[in-house]
């Protein structure tokens, strides 16, 4: 494993409580650079809590979050400090559930970030745009409203536009759930030609067939804990934890 220090995200100690519910309970986890991280796991067992955590979506109560040189510690009350903006604009996150502008056209919802974000002139911006929305398929869609096109196609519109500001590191969050399944495949080609390009790359996701052969390594959660981390396949197929091999009897048909 790369030492800590050269990793490209670092978290130490993270902790996260929701009134007396604990979602982390200390986590300490890094991903080198060029690394896809897939994060497993039951629902409801931290995952997407740890990723918001990785952008400070939300604030954890202690510990320290690192990207490339940005860090941030936390505990005995201490708030965000300036330059929380600058650093997500670092990072690229997409969710489960699109969010796109609907009273914009594609090309707008691709150009937004690098306009009111970076403050980038609209004419490069969408020259920006439209490389991007061609990196994913949709050059062609440019001009249509988001309700004129398909779940997938608007999950693809959300990568292009986490892409158009050119970050860091990629934060997938469930990016195919709330998709039917057939348009599920076209959303995991755009992310697996991301890591073959060699994008540094979270994924929280239930796609396990998909994580076993994106991902380099794998970190199964459960209760707020890590209870288990290694290369991809290897977790996959020889898990060394009791609570993993129970969570993934259930997926054998997809990652055997």
């Amino acid at each position: 494993m790369n030492n800590a220090h050269d990793a490209m995200i670092e978290l130490t100690g993270i902790r996260k409580s929701y009134g007396g519910m604990q979602a982390l309970k200390g986590i300490s986890l890094d991903v080198a650079p060029g690394e896809v991280r897939g994060i497993i796991g039951p629902s409801g067992c931290g995952k997407s809590t740890l990723l918001r955590c990785i952008n400070l979506l939300e604030q954890p109560d202690s510990g320290t979050v690192r990207v490339g040189p940005d860090a941030f510690t936390f505990g005995r009350g201490q708030k965000l400090k300036h330059g929380v903006e600058l650093y997500r604009a670092k990072l690229g996150m997409v969710f489960q559930h699109f969010d796109l502008f609907p009273h914009m056209s594609v090309i707008e919802n691709v150009m937004s970030g690098p306009v009111i974000v970076k403050g980038m002139p609209k004419a490069e911006a969408r020259e920006r745009a439209m490389h991007y929305l061609a990196k994913v398929g949709l050059d062609k869609k440019a001009a249509a409203s988001p309700r004129d096109i398909s779940g997938g196609q608007a999950q693809r519109v959300a990568i292009a536009r986490a892409l158009a500001m050119e970050p860091s590191v990629l934060l997938f969050d469930e990016a195919t759930s709330a998709l039917d399944p057939e348009l599920v495949d076209e959303v995991l080609k755009v992310i697996n030609d991301l890591a073959a390009e060699g994008k540094t790359m979270v994924l929280v996701t239930h796609e396990m067939g998909f994580a076993k052969d994106i991902a380099h390594r794998i970190t199964f959660m459960d209760e707020g804990n890590i209870v288990e981390e290694g290369p991809a396949k290897e977790l996959f197929m020889h898990p060394q934890h009791e609570r993993t091999r129970a969570f993934l009897s259930r997926f054998r048909s997809v990652v055997n």
